[in-house]
């Protein structure tokens, strides 16, 4: 196979609606998924992290389901009318949707069964199955189930005075098929065990009754194997796992309640208890039951899923943990520092900013500057105060321990927390109540807006005067991310930016009309307007024959008037290069719409992040970084900040490691067509060339290799 030729590996394209301009959203994630499943059943990627990446799918069709599928559904209850910019009802959306995740599930399993397992097998890493299971393996896994779990488990009969129990979002069930009747006369024939969260999903055999050093058996297969035990003097005749998805979306009236926070502690506990959405059995469930538990969950046919083996395969990342097998995952790294820090020790972030601007590219640099940025101005006596906003940091951050830290020593500080960031809520609750009590200015952002801006400001008395530091980024302020998502981050002490930083921290902070900004966009105000300005511009230098280009890098690209202006652009002869991760609305190489319009999206070992955008601009290089993606929500309903690169230097970096290395990759990379479906790129082994290995390489600290 030559290196321009593709290999289709993605099965299936999203529907269209006739002489429709835009692709469907929901199908167009469920696509991003089985690009991701790709990974798992490419050779070329260690076994280990084969397996890390069903678990990936799985965590994210999670998500998947209980925010867009359930988004759908509420639609189609409320009789939503009208369409989405793509044209289709909410009820085709649906319905194509599910029959396509349910297809990318299948091969999933099929994948997990037909090759990983096996392989892993094959090196020495079992997981065993009830029938394989020897009289030693038995035994000690009757004891295990007598002295961990039997204890933990409460079955659960049905009948008028037990009523089938509330199943938690996302919990490991069974249901059990009964004959015979209780020691109460009773006879309802069916019972309930639900799997209490603590409980491992996975449990590891000791090597001396293992077939080698890694052995395991999954927690349902000890539950089916000793489930009669529960029901003394009655037989079982069935036993199936199931789990539950539901609408994890929150409803908070942010109109009518007087404290964000109190309302969203009481709002949390029922996102375990929304409504139904999707119903995952095993595949070997009787029909009877099948039937009898979409019932209990006011499901239908479409929204059942059967999978042939553990109905929660994202408790499976355990597994990447413990087995220590260097060989089947990926090189480890060191991340490196910039190159102007390189040498020094003991190093004074707020000095090396003061004389130049510092340009952070994650994973393949180290997060650290960060965390010392924030962590040095916390005890620097000179330092008078540190304001930053909070999305996602997770339960454990030495950022918000050095900010509690600075406040308890008086340090004027200020939290902008975003208490509604998905998923994320119940850890920025608790670290909003753990600043408060250090006395931190504590701010929940604006009512309606979601503060997705990634920024931080530090203020320091020099000579009399109060100087001004800044941290601007693409990611959040989580070290954990900051090793797995590709990011910006830029530490600036420029005057202006930081002035513009301000007057974003005082909008969030008090009340006030919105003050134009000198070098920042920021949504909600500026930033659709801005990119709606420089892709027309860049339209209008083509059409006075001057030189015209975009490149811009994202998550996802959805927001209509955006797309319509790059579709304008392509018909005036702007070359414009696209590279977008997940979902696309736009439709590329159509003739006469988008000819002149590429997209590809890159799935490799780390999850791309960064959002950049690149106007020519008659050769002046215009380079933005941005917190938002071209998305409706980030445009109109957040506040981002999108930071121009005002150093040549750093500019020509952002170019060289963040825009072109993407454009040549074609080992993982997928080109995308006017219909929706993608091709992988393919080369000849002696010509691959991958973006992320090839940053590693010139990035990191310690090369892969040398570890």
């Amino acid at each position: 196979m030559t290196e321009n030729e593709s290999s289709v590996i993605s099965a299936g394209t999203p529907t269209l609606c006739a002489d429709n301009l835009f692709l469907n959203r929901e199908l167009s994630q469920v696509e991003f998924n089985r690009r991701v499943l790709a990974q798992a059943e490419g050779s070329h990627v260690p076994l280990l992290e084969r397996l890390r990446f069903i678990c990936i799918i799985s965590s994210n069709f999670d998500e998947f389901f209980e925010v867009r599928i359930a988004g759908l559904k509420e639609q189609i209850k409320l009789d939503t009318p009208g369409f989405g910019p793509d044209g289709l009802p909410p009820r085709q959306a649906l319905e194509h949707a599910a029959a396509r995740a349910r297809e990318v599930v299948a091969h999933q399993y099929k994948i997990l069964n037909k090759a990983i397992l096996p392989e892993l097998a094959s090196h020495g890493i079992h997981f065993l199955r009830r029938t394989t299971w020897n009289e030693n393996q038995r035994e000690w896994i009757k004891q295990f189930f007598q002295r961990e779990l039997m204890p933990m488990l409460t079955p659960i009969g049905l009948d008028p005075s037990h009523p089938f129990p509330r199943i938690l979002n996302k919990s490991l069930n069974f249901a059990v098929a009964l004959e015979g009747k209780d020691a109460f006369g009773r006879n309802s024939g069916t019972a309930i065990v639900q799997a209490p969260r603590i409980l491992p999903r996975v449990i590891r055999l000791p090597k001396e009754i293992g077939r080698d050093e890694y052995s395991f058996v999954f927690l349902s297969s000890i539950i089916h194997a000793h489930v009669d035990e529960l029901f003394s003097g009655m037989q079982v005749v069935g036993c199936y796992q199931f789990r539950v998805t539901r609408n994890s979306n929150l409803f908070v009236d942010e109109e009518e309640i007087k404290n964000l926070r109190i309302a969203l502690q009481g709002e949390l506990p029922q996102r375990h208890l929304g409504n139904a959405v999707r119903l995952e059995i095993a595949d070997n469930c009787s029909p009877a039951m099948t039937e009898f538990l979409l019932n209990q969950f006011c499901l239908k046919k479409e929204d059942l899923y059967q999978v042939h083996g553990p109905v929660n395969l994202v408790r499976l990342t355990q597994i990447f943990d413990i087995i220590d097998r260097p060989n089947l995952k990926f090189p480890r790294f060191i991340p490196g520092l910039p190159f102007s820090t390189q040498k020094k020790k003991n190093l004074d972030f707020l000095q090396m900013v003061r004389k130049s601007d510092i340009l952070l590219h994650h994973p393949f640099q180290s997060f650290q500057p960060v965390i010392e940025f924030i962590k040095q101005a916390s005890i620097d006596p000179d330092v008078v105060a540190i304001k930053q906003t909070v999305y996602r940091t997770g339960p454990d951050s030495t950022l918000m321990e050095a900010l509690i830290s600075a406040a308890s020593v008086g340090k004027e500080v200020t939290v902008i927390v975003e208490l509604l960031a998905r998923f994320d809520e119940e850890a920025n609750i608790n670290w909003a109540g753990r600043l408060e009590e250090a006395g931190a200015h504590v701010v929940y952002g604006i009512v309606g807006y979601k503060t997705h801006c990634k920024m931080a400001m530090v203020i320091r008395r020099e000579s009399g005067q109060l100087k001004r530091y800044a941290h601007l980024g693409t990611g959040n302020y989580h070290p954990g991310t900051a090793r797995l998502y590709t990011d910006f981050g830029l530490l600036t002490s420029h005057e202006e930016i930081c002035a513009d930083i301000n007057e974003v921290f005082l909008q969030l902070t008090g009340l006030g009309k919105a003050s134009k900004l000198k070098h920042l966009w920021q949504s909600p105000f500026s930033l659709h307007n801005q990119i709606l300005h420089h892709i027309n511009q860049e339209a209008e230098n083509a059409r006075n024959g001057k030189p015209a280009a975009i490149i811009a890098k994202m998550n996802a690209l959805l927001e209509p008037a955006v797309i319509q202006a790059l579709y304008a652009a392509s018909g005036a002869g702007v070359k414009i290069n696209l590279i977008v991760r997940g979902a696309c609305a736009l439709r590329p190489n159509v003739p006469g719409l988008s000819d002149n319009i590429r997209v590809r999206s890159i799935i490799g070992r780390f999850l791309e992040h960064s959002r950049i955008f690149y106007f020519l601009n008659i050769n002046r290089h215009h380079i933005y970084l941005a917190s938002a993606d071209w998305m409706d929500r980030n445009f109109f309903r957040r506040v981002e900040v999108c930071f121009p690169i005002l150093d040549p230097r750093l500019k020509k970096r952002v170019i060289t490691e963040g825009l072109k290395p993407y454009l040549r990759d074609n080992t993982q990379a997928w080109e995308m067509n006017g219909e929706g479906y993608y091709k992988r790129k393919i080369s000849r082994r002696n010509r691959q060339f991958s973006a992320q290995d090839a940053l590693l390489e010139k990035l990191a600290a310690v090369k892969q290799e040398s570890l």
